[in-house]
């Protein structure tokens, strides 16, 4: 059995945390900590949780037994004030945000810039060691002998899966990458701004961080990773969209030779073959959001415009699951010797 902290736990990804390994048979959630509501159990706060998971809150400061992973569902820079310590203390580290993503101070320092935070890492030494939690590029990687893993960011799981295999096989020019991507409110987490008012949020919608979204950082390094030739710039429009949960990324690259829909197809489902959660669909399929809320999917779907010549695809996640929670209990699943898909498995729900 496999004992798991939650630090973190009264956000959206600890709940989901929470929500997923409930249903997990090899999996006891120990210890659940936050900086709010100390004392009380989880499921006086989350309803929805009453008789399934009680466990109360307890402080960082509290005294816990040592866990065998544990999920820093914590904002940016919190990650790297505890991950040197709880390693010390036997666990193996998910963390949800960007604080290891990156292998390099100077790549974290361009991830931090473009959100407004200090550009120094207060643990440099682990950045080495870190994997970039996406399994369906790096399954090898992610192995019980792994000790750090940085969850990847919602947007650039949407994104890499769905430019992956045109960029391997060169299929399309790595300077005409478009990402035309929307998520609904609850990709901006849990803690309230006015900008997230019901009133703010109905029947509107309205792009954002136009000067450079932080999982562009992902998305390029992970995609130039694949094509080894030039290097990966892609233009990047993140919106907000009145929906609670869900991104649908349409990205767009012109082809370097004459694309043809079929041969496409074929490429993508022969790249995604051994990964469990990729579905990979026809131009035709009646694919949405809702096929993809709360599971741990990402669905595909391949167009190619003859008339310019230009692949299209649309790829559609759950934000807290597959761009969140959902990837961290996959990877949880690898670094454990799991199957990966072990409390994974969910249609979600119709309609």
């Amino acid at each position: 059995m496999v004992n798991v902290k939650i630090i973190g736990a009264t956000g959206y990804g600890g709940v989901g945390l929470i929500e997923i390994l409930l249903r997990h048979s090899q999996v006891q959630i120990q210890t659940l900590i936050a900086t709010e509501n100390i004392g009380k159990p989880i499921s006086a706060l989350y309803p929805h949780l009453d008789g399934y998971c009680d466990l109360p809150i307890q402080s960082a400061e509290a005294d816990c037994a040592p866990s065998d992973i544990t999920f820093l569902a914590t904002p940016d820079r919190v990650g790297m004030q505890l991950a040197a310590q709880e390693r010390a203390a036997g666990a193996r580290i998910i963390d949800f945000s960007g604080d290891f993503r990156f292998n390099t101070p100077a790549a974290y320092a361009d991830y931090a810039a473009r959100i407004g935070l200090p550009t120094d890492h207060n643990a440099p030494q682990l950045l080495p060691e870190s994997v970039y939690g996406l399994p369906e590029l790096h399954r090898n990687q992610l192995s019980p002998a792994t000790s750090l893993v940085g969850n990847p960011g919602c947007f650039a799981v949407s994104c890499i899966l769905g430019l992956a295999p045109a960029i391997e096989a060169n299929l399309i020019e790595p300077g005409s990458i478009i990402c035309d991507c929307k998520t609904g409110v609850s990709g901006a987490g849990k803690k309230l701004n006015a900008s997230f008012h019901f009133s703010a949020r109905h029947e509107n919608m309205n792009a954002y961080r136009l000067s450079g979204h932080q999982h562009v950082c992902e998305i390029e390094r992970e995609l130039g990773l694949l094509g080894q030739r030039s290097p990966v710039k892609i233009t990047f429009t993140a919106q907000a969209v009145p929906v609670c949960r869900g991104i649908m990324s349409c990205l767009y690259g012109t082809g370097n030779q004459t694309l043809h829909e079929p041969d496409v197809l074929e490429q993508y489902r022969t790249f995604f073959a051994d990964a469990p959660f990729v579905r990979v669909l026809p131009a035709d399929a009646p694919a949405g959001t809702a096929g993809v809320r709360g599971t741990n999917h990402c669905n595909l779907v391949i167009s190619v415009d003859q008339r310019c010549n230009r692949l299209r695809v649309v790829s559609y996640i759950d934000n807290l699951m597959k761009g969140q929670s959902g990837s961290a209990v996959q990877n949880m699943n690898l670094l454990c010797g799991l199957p990966e898909t072990t409390g994974l498995a969910s249609t979600g729900m119709y309609p």
